[in-house]
């Protein structure tokens, strides 16, 4: 077993791909840290689409040539109204090509992602691994202090934030977060079919949310269907075969025939958003500070940025001489967070609750917005370069 340090100048909780991505970032940046990261009991079956803003982090970070070798490119997305509305939006392709890239991102299934952030870890020569869990957090004006047993504590100056939803840091910091929920479910799967997806992800818009069909290697796909409550129930207990034809079915045999992978997914949707993203020696990362629903891909890579963000403004602390948990650092962070995590949570539930509304304007300019975006360039390499989490300008 890794021996517990008394002292670290930084402290990352949590083994998620955001908390194994925040300590490779802050070891890169020249500070000391140690990453509480207990191996997690069960496999995630999930997959992740990593966007533009965070491939360039992990290019920066040495890591994306081991990561693309594992994921899928997704070169255009395709937007199909499902609905059986008055009022219906065209189908429109983006092609990451309009905007000089090779593909918008890649998909990569979690645990895949895992294996080669955790095979990261040793050549980071700043970063000690301990495979524990932080059980209470103390914060000094001067420091903060972890306790991973009865007695065992770690001591550090800044601590970030990367354990999840229920976070005992964010609790720690006095952090209160605002929550809502949303009258709708989300499931999670993945599947094999006879077609090629040829790098496409096609995602229909349909009455209860959206249907996101998101390319894997060879001819595999995973599916994010965003639902309402009473097909949540009747799907958690449809077979396999029945839920592949439906699956067929709902994506109009674009893929062909459809064989489930593995387990599936459901779990109910809401929005959950921190008052504050650091305070008191604490920078909240991912899940601690933000969950929103799984609609374009906005979870995880706003977790990427988070720490990317952290890192680089504890690297410049340190090369300043600086405290790096110190309350100008937190608060700056704060800040840059800010506007992206509430801009995008805030788009997100705004596309989610437009699909349920039966208000016929709000369908009309949904449509006028996708028509505009389809046929005048410069609002269409926009949009694409927003959605990538990077300005219009790079």
């Amino acid at each position: 077993m890794t021996e517990v340090p008394k002292t670290s100048e930084a402290v990352v909780v949590g083994g998620g791909p955001v908390g194994l991505i925040a300590a490779i970032a802050l070891s890169r940046q020249g500070v000391a840290t140690t990453l509480l990261a207990p191996k997690p009991p069960h496999p995630d079956r999930r997959t992740t689409a990593l966007l533009g803003s965070s491939v360039d982090i992990l290019k920066d970070l040495g890591i994306w040539e081991a990561i693309e070798a594992k994921a899928s490119p997704l070169r255009k997305l395709r937007l199909v109204d499902g609905t059986r509305r008055l009022i219906r939006t065209p189908e429109v392709l983006f092609d990451a090509g309009e905007i000089g890239l090779a593909a918008f991102g890649y998909n990569i299934p979690n645990e895949e992602l895992l294996t080669v952030l955790r095979a990261a870890i040793p050549q980071q020569q700043n970063l000690r691994l301990i495979g524990q869990s932080a059980t209470r957090v103390e914060i000094a004006q001067d420091n903060a202090r972890i306790e991973l047993s009865a007695g065992v504590f770690i001591t550090a100056k800044l601590i970030v934030a990367a354990d999840g939803r229920n976070s005992i840091c964010r609790a720690a910091a006095g952090i209160r977060t605002s929550k809502r929920p949303l009258p709708q479910f989300a499931i999670a799967l993945n599947f094999t079919h006879s077609r090629p997806h040829n790098d496409v992800s096609t995602e229909f818009h349909t009455d209860s949310g959206p249907f996101t069909l998101v390319p894997m290697q060879g001819q595999r796909s995973s599916l994010v269907w965003v639902c309402k409550a009473d097909d949540a129930e009747r799907i958690r207990a449809t077979s396999d075969a029945d839920l592949a034809l439906e699956i067929e079915t709902k994506c109009h045999s674009l893929l062909g025939e459809v064989r489930i992978e593995g387990t599936r997914g459901i779990f109910p949707l809401g929005v959950e958003i921190a008052e504050r993203f650091a305070d008191k020696r604490i920078a909240l990362a991912g899940e601690s500070g933000h969950v929103i629903p799984p609609i374009g891909a906005q979870g995880l890579n706003l977790g990427i940025r988070d720490a990317d963000a952290i890192a680089r403004l504890a690297g410049d602390a340190l090369r300043n001489g600086s405290d790096l948990g110190g309350e100008a650092i937190l608060d700056a962070y704060d800040v840059e967070r800010r506007a992206d995590i509430r801009a995008r949570a805030a788009a997100v539930e705004i596309l989610g609750r437009s699909l349920l509304t039966d208000f016929l304007p709000v369908h009309l300019a949904r449509g006028i917005g996708l028509e505009i975006a389809s046929r005048v360039p410069f609002l269409r390499r926009g949009l694409m370069q927003s959605g990538l989490g990077r300005t219009a300008n790079g």
